[in-house]
This record gives structure tokens, sequence and C-alpha cells, in this order.
């Protein structure tokens, strides 16, 4: 008979055995939204800083609302993430500060053309610049300008992958344009593309499958339209459980097409709003009559309002566990 002192013995052998040997999938990812409004979801927000469980962080279309390198909430980035090179996605410009008022009283007066704020921010942080298409040659050119190795300006196509820390980030397609605008190339050229109203080969745009080292799978649409491709490759190879979704009509799919995606093709765990292109809280809470509202009421999956600021924390399922 085996005594109750070595049978609570035995058992607490078993018990830390079995957290020793947990899974990855026990921990979270962190995602948190850097938007010009603390608090708030405004037009112009996309930034999103994804953290994995192992610390890597991952800076997601730092655009407009990021004050630069000097954002007191950017930390640590170990790679800037670029869906196409539009400047509410690159950043031509940026706020100076994180403000605290209205979305209607968003300004950007600091310029950052024509390093781009990404690249700006990814100099400063020591940080890989991860995009697909013709992009990282750009990016690398940044970088050298800036001072940096071009080297960190690093490529991903379609059906390929690149590891940073415990996150492996790969692109998929996207429907929209991607042109480089004159400003943003700057000089002669740059002044040339601009006078003839053109704008330079960034070649297609992408959207972003990352997963994370718990499990997560997690989809970033960019600025897209419908695909096939959401459902053939982020829905059936990559099981993506968590997805970013653009809903700002005109420029990308509307909030009814947005639904259509997540419903029918991809069918999610979660579902992030994003690419509002209007006001779309007020005090934080979802303003009734955006598109945001609607989004939410014809999505099926648990549709989460990116509020600046607010950090939420999702499983490997993709179910958010604080913060939503």
């Amino acid at each position: 008979m085996t005594k109750p002192g070595a049978l609570i013995g035995l058992m607490a052998i078993i018990a830390t055995a079995a957290l020793a040997s947990a899974p990855a999938s026990a921990a979270e990812v962190k995602i948190t939204p850097l938007g010009s409004q603390q608090g708030e979801f405004c037009q112009l927000d996309r930034a999103l800083i994804f953290e994995d469980p192992d610390g890597t962080r991952l800076l997601y279309d730092p655009g407009r609302t990021v004050a630069g390198a000097d954002d007191s909430r950017l930390g640590n980035i170990d790679a800037v993430l670029v869906s196409h090179m539009h400047g509410d996605h690159v950043g031509d410009k940026h706020i100076a500060a994180v403000g605290d008022g209205d979305c209607k009283s968003t300004q950007f007066p600091v310029k950052s053309l024509p390093a781009t704020n990404a690249a700006a921010i990814a100099h400063a942080k020591g940080a890989k610049i991860v995009t697909g298409s013709e992009m990282p040659k750009f990016f690398a050119a940044k970088l050298k300008a800036l001072g940096g190795d071009p080297k960190n300006s690093q490529l991903v196509r379609f059906g390929a992958s690149r590891k940073v820390g415990g996150v492996t980030i790969t692109t998929v397609p996207a429907v929209h344009s991607n042109g480089i605008s004159g400003p943003m190339i700057g000089g002669q050229l740059g002044d040339l593309l601009n006078a003839a109203g053109l704008t330079a080969y960034a070649g297609p745009p992408t959207g972003y499958v990352l997963t994370f080292s718990n499990g997560l799978s997690a989809y970033l649409s960019g600025d897209t339209g419908i695909t096939a491709e959401q459902e053939t490759v982020v829905r059936d190879h990559y099981a993506a459980k968590l997805v970013v979704m653009n809903i700002g009509d005109t420029f990308t799919t509307g909030p009814e097409e947005a639904a259509w995606v997540v419903n029918k093709l991809i069918k999610p765990a979660s579902i992030i709003a994003s690419h509002a292109n209007q006001p779309s809280t007020s005090g934080g809470k979802m303003i009734e009559g955006t598109r945001l509202a609607l989004f939410s009421s014809l999505a099926r999956a648990k549709v989460h309002v990116p509020l600046s600021g607010r950090t939420m924390s999702f499983d490997h399922k993709g179910k958010c566990t604080s913060g939503c």
C-alpha cells in the first residue's frame, strides 16, 4: 500500500513534469493597436504590434499613427511588416504625439518622406523589414540612405516563409494597387513621376499569415478585395484562426464584402476589424451606423475593436482571453 506522504510526493512530481512538458499552445499572443487617439479606433488607424510568447515583437503597417521611432509605445521591435506602399500604411507622414481627443481632431504634421515612417522605425530599432513582391529593394535603399544595413530588408514571396524569432512569416495575395508615389522616391525621378501623375512599380500588394510559437495562425489582410486564396491558402492551408480584416469600402472590401470573406471563406474564431476609414468609436464605444457596426453585426465570429493602446491576448485557437 502506498503511504499518503509518498502518494502526495508522486502526484507533485507528475504535476511538475506535466507543467514542464506543457505545449507552447498554453502561452498567448499579445496584440496592441497603435492608433492616433488613445482608447479609440479612428479613420486612419492601421498599426498593430504582435508579440509572440517568446517575446518577438512585430510592427504591422505603422502608417501615420505611430509617432516616429521615438513613440514610447513601440518598445523593442524585431521586424516591421508593410503590406503595400500607400502612405497610410508605410507612413508618408505621422502624428507628432499620441492624442487624447476624438478621432475628428487627428493631425499628421510630421513629414517622413522620402525615408518613410516604416523605414525610419526599422532603422532606429535595428529591426528587419520583411516584405514581398518588389518592395524589399526599395526598403533596402531607404535603410542604406539612413545609414543602416540594407540586408535588414528581407524578402518573403508567396508560398515561402521566413522566421523572425518564434514567428513564421509568409505573404499571401491581395487585390489592390501598390504604386510608389513620386515624393516617396524623391529626387529627379520622383519629381518626373509626380509631374506625370504616375507611380513606380512595386509589384503586387500582399497580405500576411503569421504563425506564432503557440500554434496560432493569423491572417493580416492588408488592403484587399475578395480573393480565392482567402479560402484555399488562408483557411485550407494555414488554418488561420484570427483575422485582421479591412472594412473600409471603396479602396478595399466594404463591411458586407468583408463579412462574406470571414463567414464563407476563412471562418476564423476571432476577427480584429481594421482600416475603417472613418471615426468608429467615441469614448471607446462603437458608433452606431458606422462600417464597424455593420461589419460587427454581419460577421459570425466575434469582432474585436482595436482600441489604441489596449492590449488583447489570444490563445492558440484564436480565442481572445483578455483585453477584448
